[in-house]
């Protein structure tokens, strides 16, 4: 199957490659052309504009970091959306707030496609193993045709309910991330400062119910200090401003959202934002790493 492919960062090209590897014929466009060197080296074509993609696909999905990025990209001068044949297939796998996913089902909608948001719970690592969770919101035919393909990418595919209700689910799943994150370090700093040893205190905690599971995914990364990225803090501030407009949006007051929101913020203002996101450790850390 020809399959159109906007968005090659960190997740999208490695969800990209999994596709390729299953044997779909790719046409791929990211905005910053070199990401698209590898796919382009093993047999993918490549668009010189997100229109160029529409212009020999039927079926195209996105991966890109904002609502602004997508809408710029779907209906901006470039846009794909107009170029796109009748009752072709946009999927949508990036995290942006359901508000906007629902805006964009309508713009599809009224240009004669169809539309699937489908946000996808998983970073780097389980990207490249194709281990993914999507999380699905729109009509169950439209996600009948491109489940063999999700599944390729993904472990999972849960459809969650009409167009928004997948961009709902990764809201909720990201801000409950979040918060685990920020949680967890705190607790370290203060199990530190009482005399315990991190190595002791991830041993520990990590074996408890206390913990979330994805928590021994980043131990690695907070008794090491390397905050390489595998999923960017500078997006998970993002997605919590984005939690934090949905809860305005349904005038729910989450009161520990904007004060993890604004833990975020604070880390991504000292120069974090490109790191991981367990990198909120260092809000902790004083020199640099060196605990007291």
């Amino acid at each position: 199957m020809k399959v159109g492919f906007i968005g090659l960062g960190i997740m999208g090209s490695r969800m990209a490659t999994n596709l390729q590897r299953a044997g779909h014929e790719l046409v791929v466009y990211n905005r910053t052309q070199a990401k698209a060197d590898e796919l382009v080296a093993q047999g993918a074509v490549r668009a010189a504009s997100a229109e160029e993609v529409a212009r020999q696909c039927r079926l195209v999905f996105t991966m890109l970091a904002t609502p602004d990025a997508v809408e710029e990209t779907a209906v901006g001068p470039d846009g794909f959306l107009r170029a796109l044949p009748g009752n072709s297939l946009w999927v949508d796998c990036s995290t942006v707030n359901p508000s906007f996913t629902k805006k964009m089902a309508h713009q599809a909608r009224k240009m004669g496609l169809r539309f699937l948001d489908a946000p996808v719970s998983g970073s780097l690592i389980p990207a490249e193993k194709g281990e993914l969770i999507f999380l699905v919101g729109g009509p169950e035919e439209d996600l009948a045709q491109v489940r063999e393909l999700l599944e390729v990418m993904g472990k999972n595919v849960v459809h969650v309910g009409e167009n928004g209700q997948g961009a709902s689910m990764k809201m909720v799943i990201n801000m409950l991330l979040a918060q685990a994150m920020a949680a967890f370090t705190e607790s370290l700093r203060l199990g530190t400062a009482l005399g315990i040893s991190e190595e002791t205190l991830c041993q520990t905690l990590l074996n408890t119910p206390a913990a979330a599971p994805f928590l021994k995914l980043k131990q690695d990364k907070l008794l090491k200090r390397d905050f390489s990225p595998e999923f960017p803090l500078e997006w998970m501030h993002k997605d919590l401003h984005l939690a934090s407009i949905s809860a305005y949006e349904q005038n729910v007051a989450l009161p520990s959202l904007q004060v993890t929101k604004e833990l975020y913020a604070q880390a991504k203002q000292q120069g974090f934002g490109e790191e991981d996101l367990s990198a909120i450790y260092r809000l902790y850390l004083p020199d640099d790493g060196e605990n007291q």
